[in-house]
């Protein structure tokens, strides 16, 4: 996949990579590309932060794939940073192709070189596709996650 590029995600994505968040049974029911107006406000928000990493993956042009990485500083496991890796979708042309685990295998590398010591994320429970998927790369289903929308 030597023409892929893995970027910063820039204001000008926003429309690829909200209709990659929209295309999916969960997504189709939280996600809109009606209006782009609270996307660019968080995209503010994300882009200002130097903890938030929103990437972009391009391909001949196109915006591909994306994720969100975030560095977290803690106390536990003696001071270690940690990152979550969020909001994980690929193109659905693109699904298959190996362009995740590039993606995911990035986002790790990544998460070295700011100095994390864990990478985490979470996985809707009715994922089980998406669970297998990072059950191969490795990650290991150690935690039950709890919501509380507000």
């Amino acid at each position: 996949m030597n023409d892929l590029t893995i970027r910063r995600a820039t204001e000008a994505d926003l429309p690829a990579i909200v209709a990659m968040l929209a295309d999916d049974p969960l997504g189709a029911t939280r996600e809109s590309s009606d209006d782009l107006a609270p996307y660019l406000d968080a995209f503010a928000r994300i882009d200002g932060d130097p903890h938030q990493h929103l990437v972009a993956a391009e391909r001949a042009g196109r915006t591909v794939g994306t994720l969100q990485l975030t560095v977290v500083p803690g106390l536990s496991r003696k001071g270690s940073t940690r990152t979550i890796i969020e909001g994980v979708r690929i193109h659905a042309d693109e699904r298959g192709t190996g362009l995740g685990t590039e993606l995911i295998e990035w986002a790790i590398e990544r998460a070295r070189e700011l100095g994390a010591d864990l990478v985490q994320l979470t996985s809707d429970a009715t994922r089980t596709d998406a669970h297998r998927f990072y059950e191969r790369l490795g990650f290991v289903p150690s935690h039950l996650g709890f919501k509380l929308q507000l």
